[in-house]
Order: structure tokens, then C-alpha cells, then sequence
């Protein structure tokens, strides 16, 4: 069986993005190959994002956003956007999904929090999508 790939997008690469490739690079552990790319990156992930995934030990400080590439999506099987809107290409026989959640850009940690919490709880339902639980 193929590994499974995965694609997150967001305009910054800097935030949403950020927190659902780490959640699902650590649950996935190795079983699904994660990317994740913005249609604009920012300069840096955001500091807020860096303290909430902090708190779960996972260390994105050393991450930076990269530019989304035709070459991304298409080496995906699922392409995840969170507000990249029109700027990711379609392409046929991938499977696309679209989360809408609030941007953390300028938002304080306690606001980051919830939206982390809600990252992770759909990256565990992903996860368990495509890489179902053997008996």
C-alpha cells in the first residue's frame, strides 16, 4: 500500500497550515507523507502558533512557510485548504477538502488555542480515514 499524501494550504503558510502538517506529521507517525504551503507565505510562523504547539511538544520554531507549487498538489492524494480561496490549482483526481477555520494572524494564544484544538481534532479524523485502525 502506498503512502498516503498530504497537502495543507493556507494563504501564509504560517499558522493554520503550520499547526495541522505538525499534528498530523506527529499522529500520523509515518504513515502518511505531510506537506504543507501557502499562496503568499509569510515571512516567519507565527509566534503564537510556535507557543500553542509549544505546549503540546511539538516544535515548529524551526519551520518556515513555503511557497505552494503545482508540483505540491500534484504529488498529493489529498489537498487540505484553509482560505488560499482560488489560489490553489485544481487538478483531477485528488481529492480536495476545504477547512474553514479562523486565521491565528495577530490573534493572542488563549485565541490560538481553540483553533488548534479544532485543527487536531480533524487531522485524528483524517488520519483515521485514510489509514483505518487494523484489527
Amino acid at each position: 500500500m502506498n503512502t498516503p499524501q498530504v497537502l495543507f494550504v493556507c494563504v501564509h503558510n504560517a499558522g493554520r497550515s503550520q499547526m495541522a502538517a505538525a499534528l498530523l506529521h506527529r499522529h500520523a507517525a509515518g504513515r502518511v507523507a505531510v506537506r504543507s504551503a501557502g499562496s503568499a507565505p509569510a515571512s516567519e510562523v507565527n509566534p503564537a502558533v510556535v507557543a500553542v504547539m509549544a505546549e503540546l511538544g511539538i516544535d515548529v520554531s524551526r519551520e518556515f512557510p513555503q511557497r505552494l507549487t503545482t508540483d505540491a498538489v500534484e504529488a498529493a492524494d489529498v489537498v487540505i485548504t484553509m482560505g488560499c480561496g482560488d489560489a490553489c490549482p485544481i487538478f483531477p483526481g485528488k481529492r480536495y477538502l476545504d477547512w474553514q477555520l479562523d486565521d491565528p494572524a495577530g490573534l493572542p494564544v488563549e485565541r490560538v488555542r481553540p483553533i488548534r484544538d479544532e485543527i487536531d481534532r480533524r487531522v485524528r479524523a483524517l488520519l483515521a480515514e485514510l489509514v483505518p485502525a487494523t484489527a
